[in-house]
């Protein structure tokens, strides 16, 4: 006795067992999420302040409500993939999980252990796998994949930052 929901061109039955996996990809998003502000808090403080940044790097506050509504999208995605019938589903959810890994190691390799290069590469990794998991998303349902564009922008984003701040402070 499930309620049918519409996303976009999708239509999911949200009954008990769709509920329990949006709340599963919701958890498991932003478990990551958790792990990696984990990493964050541990090089925010006089080490990042002493870092030469552009003119264009954004204000402290603005990551925290970014981040929530792109983990947000990140899981409702995920969870419309997980409900597809798809057999490219495993392949399509196993790339996100990769990328999603390397979203919350990319905190560590920053701010907790403080290496700029390493992180612009990994963050460069990670941009490639965000690309593949919304053509793979998008070849399933291509509402999923395009719930995953702004993450998208905002990693291109943060590489560019991120190389940025590398060359500014070798």
């Amino acid at each position: 006795m499930g309620r049918w929901v519409r996303y976009g061109e999708a239509v999911v039955k949200l009954g008990s067992k769709g509920v329990v996996h949006l709340l599963v990809c919701l958890t498991l998003t932003f478990s990551v999420s958790f792990v990696g502000a984990q990493g964050s808090l541990r090089g925010l403080g006089e080490w990042y302040s002493s870092l030469q940044k552009p003119p264009f790097n954004p204000p402290n506050w603005l990551f925290a409500p970014v981040w929530t509504i792109l983990y947000l999208l990140m899981g409702i995605a995920a969870f419309q993939i997980w409900q597809s019938k798809s057999p490219r589903r495993p392949l399509a959810l196993t790339v996100y999980a990769v990328q999603l890994l390397l979203n919350g190691l990319w905190s560590w390799i920053f701010f907790a252990w403080q290496r700029l290069l390493e992180s612009a590469i990994e963050i460069s990794v990670m941009w490639g796998l965000i690309v593949l998991t919304i053509v793979l998303f998008s070849r399933i349902q291509q509402s999923a994949g395009r719930l995953l564009i702004p993450y998208l922008a905002w990693v291109s984003f943060a590489t560019v930052l991120n190389w940025t701040i590398y060359g500014m402070n070798r």
